[in-house]
């Protein structure tokens, strides 16, 4: 997906938020902004908006003097996960269709993502996960899902945030975890999940977790380590949490299973969904690429 105007502004203010994150000094702010500006006025709109992302919490990161400028609000919203998550794993195990709620729950997780707002409260992750629990949800989704994922053999299960990999842990659980291999960020970017949040909220105790290498926030595939790169072109399946691995990973000609709340109205309508609409959705670049190959309709089932 590409860079929409709509999205520079969007990247000033997450610019600006991570600065006050991590310094009270003004000047900081002031540069960081202006750096930014600069970085958006020779902007390449045909990248996904991840890429110019990438360069602007370097610019922080170099200019704060703090490589992990999220690193409190990370632990914070983990334990917070953690503890919320608690009470959730007899609701799935009792569910009348547990992958369902798993499923909901792992989308009700994506909410927090401080890339868009930077301080969510635990009564709206209460209220997020409610709503996801009744939404009107297309169970032919499900459905496909669930057949894909009993057919493969090598799944990637790429994360997205701290405290959401939490969630993302009840839908692991409902799924073939010795076939799956989860995949955090290389370094810290934003409050995306790396090794040290797999390890502090027990992934790594029920999955094989790897990290890709790369800062990005998102899941720009020249970015990532080439181990990485080998295990996605052999992966039978991906699934991508999150809008960056939406932005990143949409034109990729790939079976992905996109899993993510649409929270901005330019994902959304890159999407044709409403804003705050729960997504389960395969790749619409792959279903073209097997149709236009086959010559009729992809089968669920394969």
């Amino acid at each position: 997906m590409q860079i929409y105007l709509d999205c520079i502004a969007c990247f000033v203010r997450q610019a600006l938020d991570a600065a006050r994150l991590a310094t009270d000094d003004e000047q900081i702010h002031e540069k960081v902004v202006r750096e930014v500006l600069r970085l958006a006025a020779d902007l390449d709109m045909s990248q996904s908006p991840p890429a110019i992302g990438q360069q602007i919490h370097r610019l922080i990161r170099e200019l704060v003097g703090d490589d992990d400028p999220y690193r409190e609000l990370k632990q914070r919203y983990n334990r917070l996960a953690l503890r919320i998550c608690d009470e959730l794993k007899e609701g799935v195990r009792t569910s009348e269709n547990p992958l369902e709620t798993a499923v909901r729950l792992a989308i009700a997780g994506n909410i927090i993502d401080l890339g868009v707002k930077t301080s969510i409260k635990e009564s709206e992750i209460e209220e997020i996960i409610n709503d996801s629990l009744t939404a009107d949800f297309d169970n032919r989704q499900i459905e496909e899902f669930r057949n894909v994922v009993n057919r493969a053999e090598k799944m990637l299960y790429l994360a997205d945030n701290a405290g959401e990999v939490v969630f993302d842990r009840l839908l692991i659980e409902q799924l073939p975890a010795e076939k799956i291999t989860l995949v955090v960020k290389g370094k810290p970017v934003i409050n995306d999940a790396t090794m040290e949040d797999a390890e502090f909220t027990g992934l790594t105790e029920i999955v094989k977790v790897i990290d890709n290498g790369s800062d990005a926030p998102g899941t720009i595939l020249e970015s990532c380590s080439q181990d990485f790169r080998n295990r996605f072109e052999n992966a039978d399946l991906i699934i991508a949490k999150g809008q960056g691995n939406y932005e990143t990973l949409s034109d990729v000609n790939k079976d992905i299973f996109f899993v993510l709340k649409a929270k901005c109205p330019v994902i959304a309508k890159d999407l044709g969904c409403e804003v705050g609409e729960m997504i389960l959705r395969r790749s619409q670049a792959y279903r073209n690429a097997v149709d236009f190959s086959s010559g009729g309709q992809i089968d669920a089932r394969i």
